[in-house]
C-alpha cells in the first residue's frame, strides 16, 4: 500500500492540512499512520464525512463519541444505559438466557439480582459479562478486529460460567471440539486460526467497508464459528462495533427479528437481501430510539 503527507492528501481533498491531521487524530482515516510528528496516510482513503452541526456552526460529537463520553461518566438513563440493557438482554434471549429485559435492567442498574424465582447462575453471569464486553467494544471502537480482540471480548463474555470450569472449554481461545450451526458443520477445530487470519485479512484491507461488507464478515465469522460456544454473542459484538466504526448506524437483532436473522445468515451466499432487510429494519428503529436520545443524529447514514 503506498502513503501520501497529510499535505498531499489535503490539497487532494480540498481541505486544510490541519483539518486533514485532526481527522487522523480523531481515528478517522483507517490505515493512517503517525512516524514521529508526521502523519502518512493510505493513498486510497477516502474522505471522512462531515459531522453534523449545531446551531452555532460547531461540528458535533460523532455517536460513538457520545456514547464512549456516557460509558465513562457511567450516566444513567441516557443511550448508553439503554445499549447496554437492549443489546445485552436481546443477544443473551437469542442464545437462550432465561432472563427478563426488566431482569436485565435490574442487573445493570443496581448489580443485585431482583427476582422472585430460581434464576440460572450462568444467565447471570453471563449478563455481567456482556455489560462488560459492551464496554470493551465502545473503548475500542476505531481500533481494527484482531485476532486477540476477538478472544478477548469471548474470554470477557464467558469467564466465571460453568463453561469455563470445563477441561474441554477454552474460554478466551479456539474451540477443541467439532461443533455446528443446528445441522451445517463449521470450520474445524485445526483450521479455525488459519480461517479467522484470512477473514481478518480480508476484512482489514477494506479502509471504509460498505454495510454489504460489514455484514459479509459477520456471516463469515459465524460460518467459521470459531468458539466452542458464544459465537452469536461475539460476533453481534463486533457488528456492533464496527457499525460505529464506519459511522453507520448500529442495530440490535431483537426476538421478533430472530428468525429473519437465522435466515439471511443461511441465505447470505444466496440472496443477500434477506440479512441486509433485517438489519435495515432494525436500524430504523435503532434510528428513532437515536431521535428520542439525541435528536441531531437520528438523520439517515449509510
Amino acid at each position: 500500500m503506498d502513503y501520501v503527507s497529510v499535505e498531499e492528501m489535503a490539497a487532494l481533498w480540498g481541505l486544510s492540512p490541519r483539518t486533514v491531521r485532526n481527522y487522523c487524530k480523531e481515528g478517522r482515516i483507517p490505515g493512517a499512520r503517525q512516524l514521529g510528528h508526521a502523519w502518512m496516510l493510505p493513498e486510497d482513503a477516502a474522505r471522512p464525512s462531515r459531522r453534523p452541526r449545531s446551531k452555532k456552526g460547531r461540528a458535533m460529537p460523532s455517536l460513538l463519541e457520545l456514547l464512549q463520553d456516557e460509558c465513562l461518566q457511567h450516566r444513567k438513563g441516557g443511550l448508553y444505559h439503554r445499549i447496554q440493557i437492549d443489546l445485552t438482554y436481546n443477544s443473551n434471549h437469542i442464545e437462550g438466557s432465561r432472563l427478563t429485559q426488566e431482569e436485565t435492567r435490574y442487573i445493570f442498574e443496581t448489580n443485585t439480582i431482583g427476582q422472585n424465582g430460581p434464576a440460572n447462575v450462568d444467565d447471570i453471569v453471563e449478563t455481567m459479562n456482556h455489560f462488560r464486553c459492551v464496554d470493551f467494544i465502545l473503548q475500542h471502537a476505531r481500533q481494527r478486529i484482531t485476532e486477540k480482540m476477538v478472544k478477548e471480548l469471548h474470554f470477557m463474555l464467558k469467564n466465571g460460567t460453568t463453561d469455563s470450569r470445563k477441561a474441554w472449554f477454552a474460554v478466551g481461545d479456539y474451540k477443541k471440539l467439532p461443533n455446528t450451526i443446528g445441522e451445517q458443520e463449521t470450520v474445524a477445530p485445526d483450521k479455525v486460526s488459519e480461517a479467522v487470519r484470512a477473514l481478518l485479512s480480508w476484512y482489514n484491507k477494506r479502509t471504509r467497508p460498505a454495510f454489504d461488507d460489514i455484514l459479509d464478515f459477520h456471516v463469515r465469522f459465524e460460518q467459521i464459528h470459531p468458539f466452542q460456544d458464544g459465537n452469536g454473542r461475539v460476533g453481534r459484538l463486533l457488528l456492533f462495533k464496527e457499525c460505529l466504526h464506519h459511522n453507520a448506524i448500529p442495530f440490535i437483532i431483537t426476538d421478533d427479528l430472530k428468525f429473519y436473522y437465522y435466515r439471511g445468515l443461511q441465505e447470505w451466499q444466496q440472496e443477500k437481501g434477506y440479512l441486509r432487510d433485517t438489519c435495515l429494519t432494525a436500524q430504523d428503529r435503532f434510528r428513532k430510539i437515536m431521535s428520542y436520545y439525541l435528536p441531531a443524529h437520528g438523520q439517515k447514514e449509510k
